[in-house]
C-alpha cells in the first residue's frame, strides 16, 4: 500500500513536470500558422460581425465634446483597456476616436501576458489575425526584422490564442482604419525589468518614429479586491505623504472615504505621473516604476506602458521630440464599498509626438 502511494505521488510529480515543460517550451515554437482565430469572440465580445460593427460605431459616436477636438493631428499612439467589451468598450472608444489615420500603414500592438510567464517579449507565428468584422494581416517583414535581433521569443498558436490583451484591440483597429491597407505587429510583453523596458523601447523607437506607423498599448488599470489579492486603500481623500493600508475583514474603510474613491485616487496618481510634457519621458518612466514599487497597483499593462516610455525617451534623446500624453477617460467596472467587492479600472489616453 505504501509503495503504491509512493508510485502514485511520483507519477503525479512526473505528469506535472511534463505538463510544465510542454507549457514552457510551447511558446517557443517556430511552427507557422496562417490565421490566429478570434478565440474570445462569442464570450468577451460578440462574434456577429454586423452586431460588433454597430457596437463599435455606437461607442465611437458617443465620444463628444473633446478638448482639443478629435481626431488629434499627429497622434502616434494610444493607451486603451482590454476587458470584455461590455465593460471597457465604451472607455476604449475615447482613445480610438483620437487617432489621426492619415498615412498609417502599420500598427504595433503591445499587450501584457496574462497566462504565460515571459521574461522578455514574444512575436506571433501567424500570418493573419481574424476578427468578426474583418481580418488583419501581420507585417511579416517587420516581424522578421524584430526576430532577427534575437530579443524576441516565438509564440505557439495555443499560447497566442489564449491571450486576450492583444485580441481585444483588433476589432477597434480594423474599424478605425476601415478600408485602409494596414498590417499589424502584435507583441506580447512579459514581466520584464525597467531596464528591459528601456531596451525594448530602444528597439522599437525607429519604427514608431516613422510617419506611417502607429502604436496601441493595451492596459487595464487597478484590479481591486480579494480575488485579485489587492486591497490597497487610502484612508484620506488626498493621500499626500500618507501611506496606504491593506483592507481586510478586520480593517474596514472609512465611512467618509469609499473604497472606489480611493481606487480612483490611486489610479489618477499613475495617470498624473504618466502625463507629458510634465517632464521628460525618461524621468516619467523612473517615477512610474517607483510608484508601482510603492503602491503595487495592479496595472496589468505596466510593462507595455514601460516599453512605450522607453521608446519615447529614446526619441527624445535621438530626435529631439517632445511627446504629449493626455488622459481622456477613466471608468470603473463597479463602485467598491466593502472588502467583499471587486472592480477593474479602465483608462484611455492619446500620445502625440
Amino acid at each position: 500500500m505504501f509503495i503504491s502511494i509512493q508510485l502514485m505521488a511520483l507519477r503525479s510529480k512526473l505528469e506535472h513536470f511534463l505538463s510544465s515543460t510542454v507549457k514552457y517550451t510551447m511558446f517557443r515554437s517556430e511552427k507557422t500558422h496562417d490565421v490566429r482565430s478570434a478565440s474570445h469572440a462569442g464570450s468577451w465580445y460578440t462574434d456577429d460581425g454586423d452586431e460588433l460593427a454597430s457596437e463599435l460605431s455606437g461607442w465611437l459616436e458617443n465620444v463628444q465634446g473633446t478638448d482639443p477636438p478629435y481626431p488629434i493631428a499627429g497622434c502616434k499612439a494610444v493607451i486603451a483597456p482590454h476587458a470584455g467589451y461590455s465593460y471597457s468598450g465604451p472607455a476604449a472608444a475615447w482613445a480610438y476616436k483620437s487617432i489621426d489615420i492619415t498615412g498609417i500603414k502599420r500598427v504595433f500592438i503591445l499587450g501584457p501576458s496574462h497566462h504565460l510567464y515571459l521574461d522578455g517579449c514574444a512575436l506571433s507565428n501567424c500570418k493573419e489575425f481574424a476578427t468578426p468584422v474583418e481580418n488583419l494581416p501581420l507585417d511579416l517583414e517587420t516581424i522578421s526584422e524584430l526576430r532577427d535581433t534575437g530579443k524576441f521569443e516565438s509564440l505557439d498558436i495555443d499560447a497566442d490564442e489564449a491571450e486576450h490583451s492583444l485580441e481585444m484591440h483588433l476589432p477597434y483597429v480594423r474599424t478605425i482604419f476601415q478600408g485602409m491597407d494596414i498590417s499589424i505587429v502584435p507583441i506580447m510583453v512579459g514581466a520584464i525589468s525597467t531596464q528591459s523596458e528601456i531596451t525594448y523601447g530602444q528597439l522599437l523607437a525607429p519604427y514608431l518614429a516613422r510617419e506611417d506607423t502607429f502604436c496601441v498599448v493595451s492596459s487595464d488599470f487597478c484590479h481591486w479586491g480579494v480575488r485579485f489579492s489587492y486591497t490597497f486603500y487610502y484612508k484620506e481623500p488626498k493621500p499626500d505623504n500618507q501611506p496606504g493600508i491593506n483592507l481586510s475583514r478586520s480593517i474596514a474603510p472609512s465611512d467618509s472615504h469609499p473604497i472606489h474613491e480611493s481606487i480612483s485616487r490611486l489610479d489618477h496618481e499613475a495617470m498624473d505621473i504618466l502625463t507629458l510634457p510634465s517632464s521628460s519621458a525618461s524621468k516619467v518612466h523612473t517615477e512610474f516604476a517607483r510608484y508601482l514599487t510603492r503602491t503595487k497597483n495592479t496595472i496589468c499593462g505596466r510593462h507595455p506602458i514601460g516599453v512605450l516610455l522607453g521608446a519615447l525617451a529614446t526619441l527624445e534623446e535621438t530626435q529631439g521630440i517632445q511627446p504629449t500624453i493626455k488622459w481622456v477617460r477613466y471608468e470603473q467596472s463597479s463602485a467598491c464599498r466593502t472588502v467583499r467587492d471587486s472592480s477593474v479600472s479602465y483608462a484611455s489616453a492619446w500620445i502625440k509626438f
